[in-house]
């Protein structure tokens, strides 16, 4: 754990009064995973990007389990600004446990689901704001680096699972839909 606090206290020499603003609005688009769930929600409105709203959805849903519900209270792992009490920080003291990021997690979750639904055009940038979110974690010292890794990972396969368990319920939809097709005929 001393190489992860030396990576956060390494963090700490880059604060200037631009990059904690910046950090700090980074950070808080994630706040309760609302860009995501937001996005989610314009997805689903679009009739023809409803399916990858349905994957966001889906993903979403998966990582809130995995990481909120069972990882966090599994592992129980101690905030760092908690083991070093000294650190001024830039935002408010969080009453869950460290592992793993969820404003990581969500953010992974939703650029795989991008990835996955195949939209090619979004899920770049989306994997950009994922990866400034993490940074930003370390920068505000509410996070250990496995933290940020952790989520990143549990991220990704809830996006997976999203991905999968979306596509299941299309394959059974269509296969319902051609079913009844020949039926008729």
């Amino acid at each position: 754990m001393s190489i992860e606090l030396n990576i956060l206290d390494w963090f700490q020499t880059l604060h200037t009064p631009f990059l904690d603003k910046l950090m700090v609005f980074i950070t808080s688009l994630g706040n309760a995973g609302i860009i995501w769930i937001m996005m989610t929600i314009v997805f689903l409105l679009i009739p023809k990007m409803r399916k990858t709203g349905a994957i966001m959805a889906a993903a979403l849903i998966i990582d809130l389990l995995l990481c909120n519900v069972i990882l966090k209270n599994l592992v129980a792992r101690t905030r760092p600004y908690d083991v070093n009490t000294g650190v001024q920080l830039l935002v408010s003291r969080l009453h869950d446990y460290s592992f793993p990021s969820g404003h990581t997690a969500a953010a992974f979750a939703s650029v795989t689901a991008l990835y996955l639904a195949g939209e090619k055009k979004l899920w770049k940038p989306v994997l950009v704001l994922a990866c400034l979110i993490g940074i930003s974690r370390l920068y505000l010292y509410v996070h250990y680096p496995t933290d940020v890794l952790g989520g990143a990972l549990a991220g990704a396969i809830s996006g997976y699972l999203g991905y999968r368990f979306i596509q299941a319920i299309f394959y059974r939809i269509k296969q319902k839909r051609e079913g009844c097709a020949k039926s008729e005929e």
